[in-house]
C-alpha cells in the first residue's frame, strides 16, 4: 500500500472514532457538573416545606410552618368528622420533647385554634381545653369533605412572644372545592349588615355593623376587644398578625406581608351571640375587581 492511500486510511479511521465518540456523548449526555454549594448559612429547605431554622433568617407570616423556635405542633387527632362532633386533640411541644403546660393568655384566651377549609371555607375559631398532661382537646365537626388547616395561636409562658403554628388534616369523603367570593365591602350574617372600610396596603382595617338599616351602637367586648379579626392569604393560608387600633370601635391594624387576595373573618358579639362576617380583599398588585354589588358576601354565626 502506498503512503497517500495508508494516510487517506488512518485519516478515515480518526473520523469514525471521533463520530462514534460524540454519538456516544449524545447518548449519556454532557458531564453534570456538580451545583456549587451554598454559601455558609444560605442552606436550602426542602420544596414546599418552611422551615423553622431558615425562620430565624427570613421572617416568615404565622401558621406557614409545624414547628418554630424549639416548639411544635403534635396532631393527635388525624382526621376531622363531618357527622357528629368527635374529640380533636393536640400537644404542643417544647424543646425538651415534653407537651407545654403552661401558658400566657392572650386575647382573654391560653390558645386560640382556627380551622379552615383549603378552599378558605368552612371557617371555625375555638377554644379547646388544656388537659393536665398537655394535651389541647375540644368536641369538633365539619360541614363538608376536604383538606383543613389548623392553626394554633399561643404564647408559651417561657416564650417572649406569641406563634402561630399549623398542619394540615383531612375530613374524608367526596371534595367538591368552592370559588372564594369576589372581593365586596360589605357581608351579611343573621341580619346583621357588616361594612368594611380600610385598606389592605396599609393594614388598616375598620369595620361597622348595622341592622334593619340603624347602626349596631352596643357591641358586646368578645376576646378582650369589640371584635377579633382573622386575616389569611390566599393560596397557602398564611395567617396574618392583626391586632386591634381602638378600644371604642371595630378598627384594627394588620402586618399584609405580600400583595395578593385575602379572605377576612369578623368574629363580634350581639345579643349574647358570636357570628363572623367574611371578606375577601385585594391589595396593590392585584387587579381590582368591579365595585360590590347589592350581592354580598356570606358570614355565618357561633353556636
Amino acid at each position: 500500500m502506498n503512503t497517500a492511500v495508508k494516510l487517506s486510511s488512518y485519516a478515515m479511521g480518526l473520523i469514525l472514532i471521533f463520530g462514534a465518540a460524540a454519538g456516544a456523548g449524545r447518548v449519556i449526555g454532557p458531564d453534570q457538573q456538580p451545583e456549587a454549594a451554598p454559601a455558609h448559612g444560605e442552606a436550602h429547605a426542602p420544596a414546599g416545606e418552611a422551615d423553622a431554622g431558615h425562620a430565624e433568617t427570613e421572617h416568615l407570616p404565622g401558621g406557614l410552618q409545624i414547628a418554630q423556635d424549639g416548639y411544635r405542633l403534635s396532631p393527635v387527632t388525624t382526621r376531622l368528622s363531618t357527622g357528629a362532633a368527635q374529640r380533636f386533640a393536640f400537644q404542643v411541644m417544647g424543646a425538651d420533647g415534653k407537651p407545654v403546660v403552661e401558658y400566657t393568655e392572650n386575647h382573654d384566651k391560653d390558645l386560640h385554634l382556627i380551622l379552615v377549609r383549603r378552599d378558605m371555607s368552612g371557617y371555625q375559631h375555638v377554644h379547646p381545653t388544656l388537659g393536665n398532661d398537655g394535651t389541647w382537646s375540644i368536641p369538633l365537626s365539619v360541614d363538608t369533605p376536604g383538606q383543613y388547616r389548623v392553626l394554633a395561636d399561643f404564647q408559651p409562658s417561657a416564650a417572649s412572644e406569641a406563634l402561630t403554628l399549623g398542619f394540615d388534616v383531612p375530613a374524608p369523603g367526596d371534595y367538591q372545592p368552592v370559588a372564594l367570593p369576589e372581593p365586596a365591602l360589605t357581608a351579611e350574617v343573621d341580619g346583621y349588615r357588616v361594612t368594611l372600610d380600610g385598606d389592605l396596603q396599609t393594614g388598616a382595617l375598620g369595620f361597622t355593623v348595622s341592622r334593619d338599616g340603624k347602626p349596631v351602637t352596643d357591641l358586646e367586648p368578645y376576646l378582650g376587644a369589640l371584635g377579633h379579626l382573622v386575616v389569611l392569604r390566599e393560596g397557602d393560608l398564611a395567617y396574618l398578625h392583626v391586632h386591634p387600633a381602638r378600644e371604642d370601635a371595630l378598627a384594627f391594624q394588620a402586618e399584609v406581608p405580600s400583595p395578593g387576595v385575602y379572605r377576612l373573618y369578623l368574629d363580634f358579639q350581639h345579643g349574647g351571640k358570636v357570628r363572623t362576617a367574611e371578606f375577601t380583599a385585594t391589595t396593590a398588585g392585584v387587579t381590582q375587581p368591579p365595585a360590590p354589588t347589592d350581592h354580598d358576601a356570606d358570614g355565618h354565626s357561633h353556636d
